[in-house]
């Protein structure tokens, strides 16, 4: 359970640290309080947690550098620090560990105490990346479609293959009449918050424009660089109107 402080209280969809980002923190904290702590018992723990921290980093580095790729303005900026921060931070960490194999000790923990200063304040970085500015998250996490049947347009401004947007109490929808059967999807992109009616239909797909990411009628994902499925609508046509309202499996606590 979590209260997100918004109305209908749905809970936030983004997890508070990446596994991958989590494993290089834990492991090297851990290493870190085994030397301050520890003894010469925990010494040769200390250096395989600093081992561990290292090769950990590397595909984070790679993932972060894919995400940053996509940025651009202060976000963009904003990452490339968080980049350096985390590249100093395994760098100071791979010194350490070089100066522990070689028996000084007492370099390689204050190699590895400077790194995690610098690891510390880089995902520091990163959670404001995240939390502030969206990125790497969900983005329809705070949508709040209707969950009662709702029109949002005529039934003969609905086009057959063509991407239409349109609003249901005040959520961005994304509606879709292909081979007669009517598909509805929230309009805005959960990679980066593009909205899909600018995009393409290619087949039985949605193409976003911004950075391609590619959801099928149902909002399940053909291919990224997005994470998170396109919630998806039920649609049907009342009196002439076209009407939405989200699926029963959206409605979760």
């Amino acid at each position: 359970m979590c209260w997100s402080g918004r109305p209908g209280g749905r809970c936030p969809r983004w997890p508070p640290c990446q596994p991958r980002a989590c494993s290089r923190i834990g492991t090297w904290t851990s290493a870190l309080l085994l030397d301050l702590l520890g003894g010469e018992q925990t010494q040769k723990a200390a250096d395989g947690l600093v081992a561990a921290g290292i090769l950990a980093a590397v595909p984070t580095l790679t993932a972060g550098l894919s995400d940053w790729a996509e940025l651009s303005g202060g976000s963009r900026r904003v990452g490339g620090v968080h980049a350096l921060g985390n590249t100093t931070a395994l760098a100071l960490h791979a010194l350490s560990w070089a100066a522990r194999r070689r028996g000084n000790r007492a370099p390689g923990v204050a190699l590895s105490a400077l790194g995690y200063a610098v690891a510390a304040f880089s995902a520091y970085l990163g959670g404001h990346l995240s939390f502030s500015r969206g990125v790497g998250v969900n983005q329809t996490a705070f949508e709040d479609p209707p969950e009662e049947w709702t029109a949002v347009l005529g039934e003969n401004e609905l086009e057959e293959g063509k991407l239409t947007g349109a609003q249901a109490n005040g959520a961005a929808v994304l509606l879709v009449r292909k081979e007669g059967r009517l598909y509805g999807l929230i309009d805005r992109c959960s990679h980066r918050g593009c909205p899909l009616h600018e995009g393409e239909l290619k087949d039985d797909a949605v193409v976003c424009s911004c950075h391609g990411s590619t959801f099928r009628l149902d909002g399940s994902i053909v291919k990224g660089p997005t994470t998170s499925p396109q919630p998806a609508l039920q649609v049907r046509v009342e009196s002439g109107k076209v009407e939405v309202e989200v699926r029963a499996a959206k409605s979760q606590d």
